[in-house]
């Protein structure tokens, strides 16, 4: 049997292996989520396990989330994002099309 101070250690161990790994793993997923630019708070990225589809992109902002096609620009679906910021992800995109386009190809070589 433990005593109550060997108990608390015991368990923080265990509580912050489980953090490690949480962290470990994050750290990898967002390594496969290659940023494309910033802007006005939003954040718009690509998955690099996604070149099978056609190009698109994902957007974030304030908890919500949304992926755009990009020929023709056409919102996929979105979560949580305001009708007015889905607006003005999508002029966002036009402004950045080229800049999108270019990363696409050198993160899926295609």
């Amino acid at each position: 049997m433990l005593a109550n101070g060997s108990a608390v250690i015991l368990i923080s161990f265990f509580w912050s292996l489980k953090f490690t790994i949480i962290y470990v793993y994050l750290r990898s997923k967002l390594n496969n989520m290659p940023e494309v630019f910033r802007e006005f708070g939003f954040v718009f990225f690509f998955y690099a396990n996604e070149g099978n589809e056609p190009m698109h992109v994902h957007t974030r902002k304030a908890g919500g989330f949304a992926k755009y096609w990009i020929e023709p620009i056409e919102l996929e679906f979105s979560q949580g994002m305001k009708v007015n910021d889905l607006k003005i992800a999508e002029q966002l995109i036009t402004d950045h099309l080229e800049l999108i386009k270019a990363k696409w190809y050198e993160v899926h070589g295609r």
